[in-house]
């Protein structure tokens, strides 16, 4: 595998200096760039050829790689050229830095040498900048031109300084290729499905396709995709993965799988992508970048830095990337994105591949086969994904704004006007809604008359702040300016797949785009690699993961068995327990009595789930006035990480100190944690895990109700389930370990659901009274 260069990364790599300006970055979407570019490119005649590629295979010092990109237009005409480069911004025009026009002229340069290398006629190629500040689309066009010798000078400047770390890269490629080709399995031997599991991942590689697996608790999903994809490094059929999770503690298995493959021989970069938020240096936090001293210099420095990082480290983690930030005193979030160019496994949130307001251009801007997607967990990315798609707008910030801004009214005026214009069709929304008595209104049609307001209040906010100098009222107005961007750009991909909501509160009006299928989005971003492989413990029913998550017609599905005894869990169903809404007062004292007689018959650590904090407080209420004796801990809302580890400690001494945990089902505890062996030893579930009824959730069931005709079952039914099926994963982490799970609702015995069942559970015992429990328990231990 050659290694390759874009035109754009060679030229700003190389290029890059002075400071780092994380403000002077384009709120562009990636959309309104191209709709740009093509309305461009349409107006120009027969003789202009867009997007025309151009490459070159440079031979240095016994290394060979190949320099590759697409120039937005070519005129190639009487032995005379026009190459056009078009670039898409927010800033205005003479507020460009002059790095960033050195930049956008050294790409045209490399264009130029590369067009003149594949047409040897050429002496001079005449250069156009079309630069279009958006949204307004003013358009500033600059023209120049250069001589074949100026072109060749300039081109080989840059590859004369990239040389050195062509080299260090191809040394990197050729060890990483060698030791993942003799890389053996980290373990003695296979466990149950390992092996099966690891072939189809690596066929996935191979084929370059889309792979749904299903794969329980203790199949080792992560090294069983890792490892294979890895080996598919050694036959060169890939070159990076992007392991990708909704949780940091699947972050955390996937940095020990590669320690332990590393251990084995194995030597490649792979690093871990933290959020900004939790990597700022505490130095930085309420300082401004112009301010900041690990962004100041920022890109004077980096080059240092990386090839000091990519010298002595492989393992690349959060600490790491931290250490050598503070060493050169470099922002460590930019720092890790600028150091996972150099990377074969990037392991980060779903974020960086899916959402389109924060998804790493420098990887995703176009299509890549070299790229592979391992998705971690893949059941949490329908929900994610629907909030990645989905934004809203507030009134409430607009008035305290206004009142901000009128200190300095003539200063202010453009942003005043807009904001008021706004701020009157919000309460003209407002005023119809209580003539009304409406509280909520959905609607199945872009609102164009506030995305005008909204486009136009943008405009002049970005020209406001560019000249403002920082404040707190800057602060403020940057807060809202932000929340509107959000809108405009989630607006772009308003479609029939979205509804737009408008709420009446207290606080004033909020109108929402919620994006009820995003599978659109979730197919285009997995098409931007060669390959994906989707896996979960719980992906069932298969085909309506496959629906929800972007599927493609060719796309492959596995399921593995578990690799634990079966004879180690008992599954128990009470016929007797009926959780609907109106008959939980009357179900409670059965509940508490069936968790009662689940602890009584054998001493140990219990887990019992409840769907909604509202009803976990009534049974732990009812549980703890019935047998006060026992030792219980429940989870609260918004815990944070200091009282998860507290509530959790508290099962690690199941001898001396049984413990009844009461959990949120699809909470927290429900998924993603481990008490082996002993730790837990029984689950009890309340419920079948419905989502609350809800006007959004609803909005999904008359969808698919349209779409497939299963409403009930997307929106509702599939995510309890699966709810519960990842609660009831807690209980068999290991080959040791053994307990019951405990099933109190009748409707699991209802065709309806029981046919969704893991094959696991095909074997269930249903009790109809208490002593049928007592009895069936007893047997069991």
């Amino acid at each position: 595998m050659m290694n390759q260069i874009g035109v754009r990364d060679l030229v700003s790599f190389i290029l890059r200096s002075g400071d780092l300006n994380t403000n002077s970055n384009s709120t562009n979407t990636a959309q309104a760039g191209t709709r740009i570019h093509h309305k461009i490119q349409k107006q120009h005649g027969k003789d202009y050829q867009s997007e025309y590629y151009l490459e070159k295979t440079i031979q240095k010092n016994n290394h060979e790689f190949q320099v590759h990109g697409r120039a937005d237009g070519v005129i190639l005409k009487n032995n005379h050229a026009t190459i056009e480069e078009i670039k898409t911004s927010d800033t205005e025009f003479p507020d460009l830095s002059k790095n960033r026009l050195q930049l956008y002229w050294g790409q045209v340069k490399v264009y130029a040498y590369l067009l003149m290398n594949e047409h040897p006629e050429l002496e001079r190629v005449d250069l156009d900048l079309v630069y279009v500040q958006t949204p307004e689309e003013i358009i500033t066009k600059t023209s120049s031109s250069i001589t074949k010798t100026e072109a060749t000078t300039f081109f080989n400047q840059l590859v004369d300084e990239y040389q050195e770390w062509l080299e260090m890269q191809e040394a990197f490629t050729k060890e990483r290729i060698l030791t993942a080709q003799r890389l053996p399995f980290p373990f003695p031997a296979y466990r149950k499905g390992q092996r099966e599991l690891a072939k189809i991942v690596y066929k996935s590689v191979m084929y370059q396709k889309h792979l749904f697996v299903e794969a329980p608790t203790g199949t080792g999903k992560t090294i069983s995709t890792l490892f294979p994809a890895i080996k598919a490094m050694g036959l060169e059929l890939t070159s990076r993965i992007f392991y990708l999770t909704a949780k940091q503690s699947t972050r955390r298995v996937a940095e020990e799988a590669l320690q332990l493959l590393s251990e084995k021989g194995l030597v490649l970069h792979s690093i871990t992508l933290t959020a900004k938020d939790k990597i700022r240096f505490k130095e930085e936090e309420d300082v401004r970048p112009e301010d900041n001293p690990y962004m100041i210099g920022y890109y004077d420095r980096l080059k240092p830095a990386l090839k000091d990082l990519l010298t002595h480290e492989n393992q690349i983690t959060r600490s790491v990337i931290e250490d050598y930030a503070k060493k050169y005193s470099v922002d460590p979030f930019e720092f890790s994105l600028d150091a996972s160019l150099f990377c074969d496994v990037i392991i980060g949130d779903y974020n960086y591949l899916f959402d389109p307001r924060v998804h790493l251009t420098r990887f995703f801007e176009v299509e890549n086969s070299d790229n592979f997607f391992l998705i971690d967990e893949a059941h949490n990315l329908v929900n994610r994904s629907r909030e990645m798609y989905s934004t809203e707008i507030n009134s409430a910030p607009i008035r305290p704004l206004i009142k901000l801004l009128q200190a300095k009214p003539e200063k202010n005026k453009p942003v005043l006007t807009k904001l008021k214009s706004l701020n009157r069709y919000f309460n003209k929304l407002a005023k119809e809604m209580k003539t009304n008595k409406q509280t909520s209104l959905t609607e199945s049609e872009e609102n164009e008359k506030l995305t005008k307001l909204v486009n136009n209040l943008i405009k002049v906010l970005r020209k406001w702040l560019a000249k403002e100098k920082p404040s707190t009222e800057t602060d403020q107005v940057l807060d809202y300016f932000f929340e509107c961007i959000g809108y405009q750009k989630i607006n772009e991909f308003f479609g029939p797949n979205y509804k737009l909501r408008t709420l009446l509160t207290e606080r004033g009006i909020t109108v929402r785009l919620f994006c009820i299928d995003p599978s659109p989005f979730l197919a285009d971003s997995l098409k931007l690699g060669g390959g994906a492989v989707l896996f979960s413990a719980t992906l069932s029913p298969m085909d309506y993961y496959q629906n929800v998550l972007g599927d493609e017609p060719d796309s492959l599905k596995y399921q593995t068995a578990s690799p634990f005894p079966a004879k180690n869990q008992k599954l128990l169903i009470t016929s007797y327990v009926d959780t609907r809404y109106q008959q939980r007062q009357a179900s409670l004292v059965k509940i508490v009595q069936s968790i009662k007689t689940l602890i009584e018959q054998k001493d140990g650590n219990y887990l019992i789930f409840a769907p909604s904090y509202q009803y976990l407080e009534m049974v732990v209420t009812a549980f703890h006035n019935a047998y006060p004796e026992i030792e219980i801990v429940t989870q609260t809302n918004q815990m944070n990480d200091e009282e998860r580890q507290n509530f959790l400690a508290k099962f690690n001494d199941p001898q001396e100190h049984p413990i009844v945990g009461f959990a949120l089902l699809g909470g927290i505890f429900s998924e993603g944690i481990d008490l082996v062996g002993d730790k837990l030893i029984g689950v009890g579930i309340i419920g079948v895990g419905l989502p609350g009824l809800n006007q959004e959730t609803n909005l999904i069931r008359d969808y698919f109700d349209k779409q497939n005709g299963h409403g009930f079952q997307y929106a509702y039914q599939l995510p309890g389930l699966n709810n519960v099926f990842q609660a009831a994963g807690r209980l068999i982490r290991g080959n040791n370990d053994k307990g019951i799970i405990l099933l109190m609702d009748n409707r699991f015995l209802n065709k309806n659901y029981n046919v969704f069942f893991p094959k696991t559970w095909y074997t269930n015992t249903v009790v109809h009274n208490l002593n049928e429990l007592k009895n069936k328990i007893k047997e069991f231990w």
